[in-house]
């Protein structure tokens, strides 16, 4: 039993993947470091089979729970970090990061454009219910990109000059943009930047997607803080839910209380069992991450073959798991995600079709057979239907699996119905 690709894709395949020995050795060189690191930091914390046990109702005491804490603030250069199942997913974790960092009367700016779509609901920048930040009195400011895509420095520096400017959010990943996806010293270039500028100002960095990607993380070169979710790259596609918040130890604590409530913060929560996933996915990331990595650079080759742009291109430097595939037109970008459902180990007979996801201000296409639901470390393809029609490819729990998705993938766009 084998899975239909013709032979002229498979052919286009080892073209694509005889290319790229370079990038592979790259990927794998920061993968063997980051997995020393996360082994130093479990030998660290001694952690053992006492730290699996789970804990229930209100999850005093839990010993894993507050270890991985621990261990996460190590991985990540930090004086503390919140790492809990009760974050829903990367949003919630950001939005509990910046209501515990900005108070009424103060403002929030956007450095690198508008923060990707499920955040703006949580400002206020557009209407998506009761309960955002401008509805509590906090001002928002956008310093959009430059005409080369590339943050504006100037712009940054004389928008958080504003005495009222209390916190910065920067945004690792392109999200939905078109614009690149920022490097850690180029984050820690900004981090300078806004520092001189406003030294009173909290750093708040969106590291979704950008995890153990690099050697070292935004809060090693100046950020204050860094958010993300434990379904996408720490959670080494084990991890079934969750988010953590990493960093200055004042701001973590404050979010904790939004988790939570004021006066119980992190004391409360229990893991229901979930411990030993969220240790084993963390020691798996670093590897796991590289897996993606390599998908992603050989779904960037072979559509580079097709004649698409690949943004990054095949020999860039990866900043994050991200792959952008400019298609221009729809019927492409679909008959691509159908094949990339094709590819998947879950609901792989599902057909992906456009649908108003919550949060989004167009209609949305998702390709995505996980194990873990809507997790972005496995192999997936999303996309707004709106111009010019870009792709967005994530994910990969083995390259085997990923390189095999997206030969699927350039099948149904060549050859499908």
């Amino acid at each position: 039993m084998s899975l239909k690709i013709s032979e002229n894709v498979r052919a286009l395949g080892q073209q694509a993947q005889g290319e790229l020995g370079e990038q592979f050795a790259r990927i794998d060189a920061v993968a063997e470091e980051n997995t020393q690191k996360v082994l130093a930091a479990f030998q660290k914390h001694r952690v053992a089979e006492a730290y699996f046990a789970g804990t229930t109702g209100y999850g005093y005491d839990d010993l894993g729970r507050d270890q991985l804490d621990a261990i996460f603030a190590d991985l990540f250069g930090t004086e503390d970090a919140l790492v809990r199942i009760g974050f829903v997913n990367g949003t919630h974790a950001i939005s509990c990061a910046l209501f515990g960092a900005l108070r009424p009367g103060e403002t929030l700016v956007s450095a690198v454009g508008a923060p990707y779509d499920t955040l703006q609901g949580v400002i206020g920048i557009t209407d998506k219910g009761p309960g955002s930040l401008r509805q509590y009195g906090i001002q928002y400011k956008q310093v959009d990109v430059g005409p080369d895509d590339r943050p504006d420095v100037a712009g940054i520096a004389a928008a958080v000059q504003d005495p009222t400017v209390s916190a910065v959010l920067i945004q690792r990943s392109r999200g939905y943009a078109t614009r690149a996806s920022l490097s850690v010293d180029e984050i820690g270039a900004l981090c300078q930047v806004i520092r001189q500028a406003n030294p009173k100002a909290s750093i708040l960095v969106d590291n979704c997607y950008g995890e153990f990607v690099e050697t070292k993380e935004p809060t090693q070169v100046g950020a204050d803080l860094v958010v993300g979710s434990l379904i996408k790259n720490p959670g080494g596609g084990l991890a079934p839910t969750g988010g953590y918040i990493a960093g200055r130890k004042d701001l973590v604590e404050a979010a904790s209380m939004r988790l939570t409530t004021p006066g119980i913060g992190r004391e409360c929560g229990a893991s229901l069992g979930n411990n030993r996933l969220l240790y084993q996915g963390l020691f798996l990331a670093p590897h796991t991450v590289a897996q993606a990595l390599k998908t992603a650079v050989f779904g960037a080759r072979i559509m580079e073959l097709l004649g698409y742009q690949a943004d990054p291109s095949s020999s860039d430097i990866r900043h994050d798991i991200i792959q952008m595939i400019r298609f221009g037109e729809p019927e492409g970008l679909k008959k691509f995600c159908r094949g990339i459902q094709k590819g998947a180990p879950v609901d792989s007979y599902v057909v992906p079709e456009p649908w108003d996801m919550p949060g989004y201000d167009c209609p949305v296409i998702m390709a995505a057979g996980a194990f873990i639901q809507g997790s972005s470390i496995e192999l997936s393809a999303d996309a707004p239907m709106r111009e010019p029609y870009t792709l967005y490819l994530q994910g990969g729990l083995t390259y085997e699996s990923g390189k095999a998705g997206i030969l699927l993938a350039v099948e149904e766009l060549l050859n499908g119905g």
